[in-house]
């Protein structure tokens, strides 16, 4: 079955970047999985007031069924009408690695996705993107693409080591494949370790020469930040204390995404956060309360402390809070 992301109610991203770019903060991309995160994801978005950018991996499609998500996500639009006061929510396809996946989403209602060319030679991402491009635009579908590879390791994206994005090729790129957002390395990595740092050392700034230029090559046009995540210390400790092992787990000091979200990047992925913060609140319960079986009694505490981040964020970090 073929949808409009109109039909269900989502938004594509570019009136919420021109708004973000306008007033200076970035847009929330939050990764969910199963119910409880979208449920903690619109609450907070709702209360905070913030636009959201729902964010679905191909890990996520494979794990949960991909008709299921995209009805989940209807759902999420449905509860937020239901609270009185709905925020703009897009629904978006993160690291898609293909056209056929890239084309799949936007048939089921996706009203954006990204295709990840970023492993690729050059001229095969521009042709592989430009390929997505000319789909998703006939249908009014917004597309993001990626120029530089990060480090680090989420579900099926994995390397090994930075490839910073080269400023000299962005204006070239967009100019050819017709993109309406573009990922860039400038530091930022996947996963939960995405430094390597002693305990004690500083995380290595982020390279915002780079930022600087691509926003001189490119004026006004929407940046986006990956591999965002602050690793969470609090839940780190939460999870060690109770039998984890997240040792050195480190993420992107809020300061600096702080100093990215007044600038040029008007979206931020976060993941590995709100996968920390539950997996803390989880094991938490199991050690307090050991013959605890029923899900609800888990889960339930993890919704609310995802919840509490997600408001965090959005109201310190992204400034995205109270713009609707």
């Amino acid at each position: 079955m073929t949808v409009s992301y109109k039909e269900l109610g989502f938004i594509n991203t570019q009136e919420m970047f021109a708004k973000a770019m306008k007033e200076g903060f970035a847009v929330p991309a939050y990764n969910f999985n199963n119910m409880e995160q979208l449920q903690a994801i619109i609450t907070a978005c709702f209360e905070s007031r913030s636009p959201v950018i729902l964010q679905v991996s191909k890990g996520a499609r494979d794990y949960a069924n991909a008709t299921l998500l995209c009805w989940m996500g209807r759902g999420a639009i449905e509860m937020m009408k239901e609270m009185g006061a709905p925020v703009p929510v897009a629904l978006h396809l993160d690291h898609g690695d293909s056209f056929e996946i890239c084309q799949s989403c936007i048939d089921s209602g996706f009203s954006s996705v990204m295709i990840d060319g970023s492993h690729l030679p050059y001229e095969e991402n521009i042709a592989l993107t430009k390929k997505v491009v000319e789909y998703a635009h006939a249908r009014g579908v917004s597309v993001e693409g990626e120029l530089g590879v990060l480090a680090g390791i989420e579900d099926e994206v994995s390397a090994e080591h930075h490839t910073y994005t080269d400023p000299a090729q962005v204006e070239d790129f967009v100019k050819r494949t017709g993109v309406d957002s573009l990922a860039i390395s400038i530091g930022t990595s996947h996963g939960a370790y995405k430094f390597k740092v002693k305990p004690g050392e500083s995380v290595p700034p982020l390279r915002f020469d780079i930022l600087e230029e691509v926003s001189k090559r490119l004026p006004g046009f929407p940046i986006v930040l990956h591999g965002a995540s602050s690793v969470d210390q609090k839940a780190v400790e939460t999870i060690n204390k109770y039998g984890g092992k997240l040792e050195n787990a480190v993420g992107v000091p809020a300061e600096q995404l702080r100093k990215a979200a007044k600038s040029a990047v008007c979206k931020i992925n976060v993941d590995s956060d709100g996968r920390l913060v539950m997996t803390a609140a989880i094991r938490k319960v199991f050690a307090e309360k050991p013959s605890e079986f029923d899900p609800r009694k888990y889960l339930g505490p993890a919704r609310a402390d995802l919840i509490k981040m997600y408001k965090e964020k959005n109201e310190s970090v992204f400034g995205s809070a109270g713009r609707y």
